[in-house]
């Protein structure tokens, strides 16, 4: 049976009926679930991370140190989670954090050597998985999808503010 994802459901007079088979985010969000969990078995059973450690080895992977505001803000994940796992993966030796001169309240959290090794092993296998994942769409498909990602992420940005403003 063919679901249709394209129109929502009509009720009354002309009013939308939420159906999930439908709602954008509502479908954002199981394929992100489905595929952060393709790679999370690979990270989970060979090295002991939860997801959330794992973004945060993987945004720090990329190079240079940041605050755990940054890992926020570069990963879109709240503050707890990340401040979380960060101690965690501290605790664990895989990173390390140094407070900051200029402000005392803030640290800069860097990988490990450690941490780094693991970051070098698993980040392969990511691709490998984005890799199969996008195996089945031609060229041109992969970059609409990236400029859509793109586009709904700027119109989120630019709705958030105004959402909030509402509380």
């Amino acid at each position: 049976m063919t679901r249709d994802t394209t129109t929502p459901a009509k009720t009354g007079a002309g009013s939308s009926a939420l159906r999930l088979s439908a709602y954008l985010p509502y479908r954002l969000s199981v394929v992100s679930n489905k595929v952060s969990g393709l790679i999370a078995r690979a990270y989970q059973s060979r090295f002991g991370l939860t997801i959330w450690e794992w973004r945060v080895i993987a945004v720090l992977g990329e190079g240079a140190p940041m605050t755990a505001q940054g890992v926020c803000e570069a990963t879109a994940m709240d503050k707890v989670p990340v401040s979380r796992a960060i101690r965690a993966l501290d605790e664990r030796g895989l990173v390390r954090r140094t407070r900051r001169s200029s402000d005392r309240r803030a640290s800069d959290v860097e990988l490990t050597g450690e941490g780094q090794r693991i970051y070098e092993e698993v980040a392969p296998l990511a691709m490998q998985y984005e890799t199969s994942l996008l195996d089945g769409l031609a060229d041109a498909e992969r970059e609409r999808l990236m400029a859509l990602l793109d586009a709904l992420e700027e119109r989120a940005d630019a709705i958030a503010p105004a959402a909030n403003s509402s509380d």
